[in-house]
């Protein structure tokens, strides 16, 4: 799970002082454009440009063990993870047995994290391969003052695109650290920007140590500042801390807004 990956992620750093980078898991994705290439994305950056003509994602069946009052709060989760019944079945008088066909890229990441938490730790998952199935899927670019950031980038299902590229753009704002310029923040399918916030510059008072009223002087201040900063932003680039890598997958700073 999430705090797993955190505690392997920090040991990593501190006894071999390795520079990581923590990025979602991927799965495998077959991909057939119009001109009939057949390509196995096993990355997003490696995912086609162009007239793509069907997508083929990985499912599993899985199996759910759990105690029957939990039975709404795990249907609800397996459904929005695109999930399909398969069947129930009632192993007592207080236990239950719930199997979906879901796909993998669904539950990858934080399915069990998830499952648990709505269950009090008493679910338990299985799961086994069940072939391919097509889906509408595409790929949300995340892009930091207009250059695209490959550890952000995703493939999902189009109906939750949106909703992705306003939660990494929301997060990332609150993530990294401001600059001396406006660094714009952007989701993008192709060349389409879906979601943008912006992270604000950093604003230092030039005019504290003018003195009187010379009202040409100040603005002539605050032109070069303005100046300054727009050469900054076309020169500039935006470092992202590892910590931001972590927490915009894990979802800290929800909980943090939830509090």
């Amino acid at each position: 799970g999430l705090l797993h990956l955190e505690i392997i992620t920090e040991r990593l750093e501190r006894e071999f002082g390795l520079d990581l980078i923590a990025t979602a898991p991927s799965v495998i994705y077959n991909v057939s454009t119009d001109d009939g290439k057949e390509i196995q994305v096993t990355n997003p950056s490696e995912y086609p440009v162009g007239k793509i003509k069907s997508v083929r994602e990985p499912i599993v069946r899985a199996a759910v063990l759990a105690p029957k009052d939990y039975v709404g709060t795990i249907m609800e989760l397996c459904q929005t993870r695109r999930g399909t019944l398969i069947g129930m079945d009632y192993l007592g008088e207080d236990r239950v047995e719930i199997k979906y066909t879901i796909p993998l890229g669904e539950i990858v990441f934080d399915f069990f994290d998830n499952l648990k938490s709505r269950t009090a730790g008493y679910a338990s998952l299985d799961y086994e391969p069940a072939g391919e199935q097509e889906a509408d899927l595409v790929k949300v670019d995340i892009l930091l003052q207009g250059e695209q950031v490959d550890a952000f980038s995703a493939i999902v299902h189009r109906d939750k695109a949106y909703a992705y590229g306003v939660m990494m753009t929301s997060r990332l704002r609150e993530l990294i650290p401001r600059q001396q310029f406006e660094v714009p923040i952007q989701a993008a399918i192709g060349a389409r920007i879906i979601a943008r916030e912006s992270i604000r510059a950093m604003r230092k008072d030039v005019l504290a140590k003018c003195y009187g009223g010379d009202i040409s002087r100040k603005r002539k201040l605050l032109e070069k500042q303005k100046a300054g900063k727009k050469r900054m932003k076309m020169v500039g680039r935006v470092e992202v801390p590892q910590e931001a890598f972590i927490a915009a997958l894990s979802g800290d700073t929800e909980k943090k807004d939830k509090k």
